[in-house]
């Protein structure tokens, strides 16, 4: 089985290919597009996708999602006073 990863600055998407056809693979809420949104809730859960994009008007500080530009760099991104690499966004 072969596996693609579209990692996209406003959403992401897998898809497999199967029996000679590329098929998306819907997320757990039966979507196919995933937004690229990681958000860290007030017990300090991670988000991500929809749940954490809804949050990004009300937790700016708790929220990230133009993250990508910044992989493979050094930059860390600061969510609810905790520090990330780009990669664990």
């Amino acid at each position: 089985m072969i596996i693609g990863i579209d990692l996209g600055t406003t959403n992401s998407a897998a898809a497999i290919f199967r029996n000679g056809v590329a098929e998306l693979v819907p997320n757990r809420l039966g979507e196919t597009l995933t937004p690229s949104a990681v958000s860290v809730d007030d017990k300090g859960v991670v988000l991500v996708g929809r749940a954490a994009r809804e949050r990004q008007a009300s937790h700016p500080k708790a929220t990230a999602t133009a993250f990508k530009r910044y992989m493979g760099s050094q930059r860390m991104t600061r969510l609810a006073g905790r520090d990330f690499a780009q990669e664990t966004c």
